[in-house]
């Protein structure tokens, strides 16, 4: 079945609502984060474990799994689903941001993007079409067109390019697209420029898409011209259909994208820091690699339930690291992990209960202090 998008609350005095989005892997409880499985697992975490902390819906990359290990031999699985044994909704994106990061290992026009694998130096060339094709072998229920993602800064005419391109791509994806099981998402571009946002967005609701993602942010710019940015993007959306916020995962974004209305989150943060000894916690981040943790007892966060925080000490953890042990690095990611999802858990209780304006005003400035300006 294609996705189905419906609201269930929304808070009168800001733009956040609560949703359910149903797709043919389940449904799911709208605002939520997705934990980013970029070649089809998420790191350090086994799909047993993201179901029993209630996780709905992953993010995967069609530009990973199409050099690795190829998108035939996920087909010949069953799909990316049966492929990796996971029964919960898939979201994969079309690898655009990845391609365009290779800088001088790339080249892009019109037709699409030629580029050098970075893994063994092979030459490719994807257009609109193919990358469409290729999330419809993997088989996702939700896709991603192929866009341009600027960087930050860009000038104005280059992101005006990226805008113009982006807009082409997609009507040419919409066009490839052939799956009746799947959702093929749209994805507003423009940079930091108002106008350019207002256009992208105008120029893909006309297309009418079943859901829009924001792409284009964190990419290196200042939290408040972020949401600066969503301020003035997010209205331009049709109000009936999902809103993805791209790469976004500090929790202080996540509580600041839902109040302007973001039903979708993903980002490699909870995961990344997770390998590196950091954590996040109800004071902050906190590095357990540090000395200072070498003998505590504590559990990585006193205000969390999880299976890590109930059962192993910070010295405990920090020696697994410290010894490179890969039980350490499980543990820790599967805390932010945990973390992340019982934050999207307490909006959407907030948000049912019809509280969610005190409850922002209260969680924004505890986040802020802990977490502000730290992406």
């Amino acid at each position: 079945m294609p996705v189905k998008f419906t609201i269930n609350r929304q808070c009168p005095q800001t733009a956040a609502r609560s949703g359910s989005l149903y797709t043919g892997h389940g449904t799911i409880q709208t605002p939520a984060f997705m934990p980013v499985g970029t070649q089809g697992t998420v790191k350090a975490i086994t799909v047993g474990e993201l179901e029993e902390m209630g996780t709905g819906l992953i993010l995967s990359n069609s530009y990973h799994l199409f050099l690795r290990p190829g998108v035939e031999v996920i087909a010949r699985h069953g799909g990316l689903h049966r492929f990796m044994n996971w029964s919960g909704a898939i979201l994969t994106d079309s690898g655009g941001f990845q391609i365009f990061s290779l800088g001088g290992l790339r080249k892009i026009d019109d037709q699409g993007a030629a580029f050098t694998s970075h893994i063994d130096g092979k030459l490719h060339f994807l257009t609109p079409e193919r990358v469409t094709r290729l999330q419809n072998f993997i088989g996702a229920d939700i896709a991603m067109v192929f866009d341009q993602c600027p960087p930050y800064p860009a000038e104005y005419e280059e992101v005006k390019a990226a805008v113009k391109r982006t807009s082409l791509w997609a009507q040419r994806c919409k066009q490839a697209h052939y799956r009746e099981d799947q959702a093929l998402f749209a994805i507003v571009q423009g940079g930091i420029y108002e106008d350019l946002r207002r256009e992208s967005a105008a120029q893909l609701v006309e297309m009418d898409f079943p859901g829009y993602a924001i792409g284009g942010l964190s990419v290196g710019e200042p939290k408040e011209l972020m949401y600066a940015t969503l301020k003035y993007t997010v209205p331009e959306l049709p109000s009936v259909k999902v809103r993805y916020l791209m790469g976004v995962g500090s929790p202080d974004a996540l509580l600041e994208g839902v109040s302007y209305g973001i039903d979708l989150f993903d980002c490699v943060l909870p995961t990344r820091i997770a390998r590196n000894g950091r954590v996040m916690t109800s004071a902050g981040y906190l590095s357990i690699r540090n000395s200072v943790y070498a003998a505590d007892s504590a559990p990585l966060d006193y205000d969390c339930d999880c299976h890590v925080c109930s059962h192993y000490s910070r010295a405990y953890i920090r020696h697994l690291l410290n010894a490179g042990e890969i039980l350490g690095l499980r543990l820790t990611t599967y805390h932010n992990l945990y973390y992340l999802d019982r934050l999207m858990k307490e909006i959407r209780t907030a948000l049912s209960e019809d509280r969610f304006d005190q409850y922002y005003r209260e969680k924004s400035s505890q986040l802020i202090n802990t977490y502000g300006g730290v992406n």
